[in-house]
C-alpha cells in the first residue's frame, strides 16, 4: 500500500455496505479483513475522523466479502493521506466546552436502524466522540 495513490476522506458518503452483498472472502483475506479493522479501531482513539468507517466496517467482522475489503482498501489510503494528522492539544487553548449531535434516522438499510452520534470539544481540540447504531 506505500506505493497506492492516497485518498482525501476516509470513505465515501454514499457507501451502504450489507452483510451479503459482494463474494464472500476466503480464510487468509478474511483474516487480513479482521486484523485491519482491529488496527483501524485503535487508530480511532487518535483519529476522530475515522470513528465512522471503524465502527462501520467492524460490523461485517465475522463474514466480510469483497466489498467490504475494497472499502477497507480505501480507509488505508486515507491513513496514509493523514499520518500526520490527529488530535493535537494546544498550549493556549480557550476553556470553553462545545458539543454537537447528530442522528441519522433508520439509515442501516437491513435493520432500518438509526445512527446517532455526537463530539465534545474544549476549545478547538475533540476530547470525546462517540457513534452508535440504535
Amino acid at each position: 500500500m506505500l506505493t497506492c495513490a492516497s485518498s482525501l476522506t476516509p470513505m465515501a458518503h454514499i457507501v451502504h455496505l450489507m452483510a451479503k452483498k459482494g463474494n464472500k472472502l476466503n480464510e487468509e483475506k478474511a483474516y487480513s479483513y479482521r486484523r485491519l479493522i482491529h488496527r483501524l479501531i485503535y487508530l480511532t482513539n487518535t483519529h476522530p475522523d475515522m470513528s465512522f468507517s471503524g465502527n462501520h466496517l467492524s460490523q461485517f467482522i465475522f463474514t466480510p466479502t469483497s466489498d467490504h475489503y475494497q472499502v477497507v482498501m480505501h480507509v488505508l489510503k486515507y491513513v496514509k493521506a493523514s499520518l500526520g494528522v490527529g488530535i493535537f492539544l494546544h498550549s493556549n487553548n480557550t476553556i470553553q466546552l462545545k458539543a454537537y449531535s447528530d442522528s441519522d434516522w433508520a439509515i442501516c438499510p437491513e435493520t432500518r436502524k438509526s445512527i446517532i452520534g455526537f463530539c465534545v470539544y474544549l476549545g478547538n481540540t475533540i476530547i470525546s466522540w462517540k457513534s452508535k447504531k440504535q
